[in-house]
């Protein structure tokens, strides 16, 4: 059988996420962190670790985004995923997510807390099914969606990326 999106879209329970692509929840720590314990970036308790499936078709993106912790990626199935990082000194690094070692790329990448990051599969008619481990776990009240006006000013050299990649 030809696993194609649509396939893993079904049988993982996929639904749209608000960046771009699909996605499911797949585990959330019952252990918890405190607010106390963790760095001031953080608005409240955190779970320990969470974990989610996240699916790109080509000619859809995750939209430049940024959390406050470390988030750790996993290749799965499809084709290459291109995750596009900007550093807090204004370094673009560009991850290939992917089983094709011998053109550098891998199988894992993690995003550094306080970058901001958006993917996207560029191989065309292709998609690519990775998985995304964020520890202390992910909450929506840490996750901060760009404005692309003001990534540009803060980023003018990669302005073509940005408006790309950015729905406002």
């Amino acid at each position: 059988m030809n696993k194609n999106a649509a396939y893993y879209i079904e049988k993982l329970g996929l639904n749209q996420h608000v960046e771009g692509g699909s996605f499911v929840e797949t585990y959330r720590s019952n252990l918890q962190i405190t607010k106390q314990h963790l760095p001031s970036i953080f608005t409240g308790d955190c779970n320990i670790s969470t974990a989610i499936y996240f699916l790109l078709e080509h000619g859809q993106y995750s939209a430049f985004h940024k959390i406050a912790s470390d988030e750790m990626w996993h290749f799965y199935a499809g084709s290459t995923l291109t995750i596009y990082e900007l550093d807090q000194t204004g370094k673009l690094i560009t991850h290939k997510l992917g089983n094709d070692l011998e053109a550098g790329e891998s199988f894992q990448c993690v995003i550094k807390a306080g970058n901001w990051f958006g993917s996207r599969c560029e191989v065309k008619n292709a998609f690519s099914l990775a998985g995304c481990t964020v520890s202390p776990g992910f909450d929506f009240n840490d996750f901060e969606l760009a404005n692309k006006a003001d990534l540009i000013n803060q980023y003018p050299s990669y302005q073509n990326l940005i408006e790309e990649m950015c729905a406002s």
